[in-house]
């Protein structure tokens, strides 16, 4: 093993890297907005499998991306576990705000919110260039969100 050699890895360590933080940001923003709850109905237990099964491809195509990181399929395969796991916090958002009486539960990050929106529209439009001009894209797309949107409203 040389320094080179570990310079080589640079974009699997970024792949990883990025998925980490973002599974691991989801994670803390699922626990508050838990936190606060009283009552769940069985679309929610329906909607926690959906989302721990998308989830469950995360290492796969992370891999797929950290092994071809400009790779436009590999990339988009990515995005699609990204975009099924945002889709089935929309719904967990959405469920627990009906359920409650249109109170919302979550502390500082709601997708619903103007900022959540910009993240799903971020990541639609990083598959979009992805697809088309920017294979990359879609990985910057999940990192810029998580920077700039996500994270600040969850420390």
């Amino acid at each position: 093993m040389t320094w080179a050699a570990v310079w080589d890895l640079r974009e699997s360590f970024f792949a990883y890297t990025v998925s980490f933080f973002w599974l691991g940001t989801m994670w803390v923003n699922m626990h508050r907005a838990w936190h606060n709850v009283e009552k769940i109905n069985n679309e929610l237990v329906w909607n926690a499998l959906l989302l721990l099964f998308f989830s469950s491809f995360f290492p796969y195509t992370t891999s797929l991306v950290a092994d071809n990181f400009d790779n436009s399929v590999a990339q988009t395969m990515y995005g699609i576990v990204v975009l099924l796991v945002t889709a089935c916090n929309i719904w967990m958002y959405v469920e627990l705000k009906r359920i409650n009486n249109g109170q919302t539960v979550e502390d500082g990050f709601s997708i619903l919110d103007g900022r959540g929106m910009i993240d799903v529209v971020l990541k639609v439009l990083g598959l979009i260039l992805t697809l088309t001009v920017f294979p990359s894209a879609m990985m910057w797309a999940v990192l810029i969100t998580a920077i700039f949107i996500v994270l600040p409203r969850s420390i």
